[in-house]
């Protein structure tokens, strides 16, 4: 089974880190050091966002 392709863009998934006080650690462990805590909270925080654009394009 091959990886899947991530859906959010590298600079996207940088902002989010860096707006909920994670970046730090995804600098120095990568990707696969954040707590999955962490990185529920950044898809949470993505969804949030995506919602918010849709509601202003109404």
């Amino acid at each position: 089974m091959g990886r899947r392709r991530g859906i959010m863009s590298d600079q996207t998934k940088v902002e989010l880190a860096k707006e909920l006080g994670f970046y730090n650690v995804v600098q120095e462990e990568g990707w696969g050091g954040i707590k999955a805590r962490d990185a529920g909270n950044m898809v949470k925080r993505a969804i949030e966002i995506a919602e918010q654009q849709l509601a202003n394009k109404q």
